[in-house]
């Protein structure tokens, strides 16, 4: 299948949090491939590594995006290299399960720390390059499961949703720099980490009888929307969350 070239990406810079593998990777490729100069982040120094081996080019930086003051710098630090960041994906996250009555204060909070704060954190130091340069486009990676509420996933969800109303608020505030802001919602994409813990052939074929489209979901299907709402073909586009699920919600 041929899919679309999108000429206000080429030599956009492009900075994607949790960038080395699943659907971070498939971001980080798909801007690739349209001419965009990506810069990326992840915990997994090897793989981002051995991506950019594989793109032969590209800026990556081994970063705790639990940390506020390291994911700041690696931002800037990818703006004085590459020239003013004017696309952010927000798309680390960490979607481990567990029980809410089992949680501790402390796993509440680091489950926010991953899931949530670098989104603010990572929009609130891109802003003031997109600003200088007459606007930006900031895609917030949710997922369908704020709407679904599914069990043993509390902080996770709870996160989602707010990543919902924050790409709102964001939107709304920042429209006047010509900045716009909209979130995603997958559904169950499939990646080597969810067939590895999560996706099994039983749950699989539950997920098929609840969707309208009997295919899996791929982390390119997600990167393919993630390049229309960073290009200019989205330019009136802000303050949404657009859902790619196969139709399940």
């Amino acid at each position: 299948m041929a899919y679309a070239t999108y000429p206000s990406l080429k030599d956009k810079v492009v900075f994607i949090t949790g960038g080395a593998s699943g659907i971070g990777a498939s971001f980080v490729e798909s801007f690739h491939a349209q001419g965009a100069k990506v810069a990326f982040v992840d915990l997994k120094a090897e793989d981002g590594e051995a991506l950019v081996t594989t793109l032969g080019g590209g800026w990556f930086k081994p970063c705790d995006v639990t940390d506020a003051a390291a994911l700041q710098a690696a931002i800037r630090e990818a703006g004085q290299a590459l020239g003013p960041v004017t696309v952010l994906i927000n798309n680390v996250a960490n979607d481990t399960r567990h029980k809410a009555a089992d949680m501790t204060p402390g796993a509440w909070r680091q489950t926010l720390a991953v899931n949530l704060d670098p989104v603010f954190i990572a929009s609130s130091a891109a802003y003031p390059m997109m600003k200088a340069a007459g606007g930006g486009a900031i895609v917030n990676v949710s997922s369908i499961n704020a709407l679904l509420g599914p069990a043993e996933l509390a902080g996770y969800v709870a996160a989602k949703g707010a990543i919902n109303s924050l790409s709102k608020t964001l939107a709304r505030e920042w429209g006047v720099d010509r900045i716009r802001v909209n979130a995603l919602s997958p559904g169950w994409v499939v990646t080597p980490r969810q067939l590895e813990l999560w996706l099994t052939p039983e749950a699989e074929a539950e997920w098929m009888k609840q969707v309208a489209l009997k295919d899996r979901i791929l982390p390119e299907d997600i990167a393919r929307l993630a390049l229309f709402l960073a290009s200019d073909d989205s330019r009136m586009i802000t303050g949404q969350n657009l859902v790619i699920d196969a139709g399940r919600t």
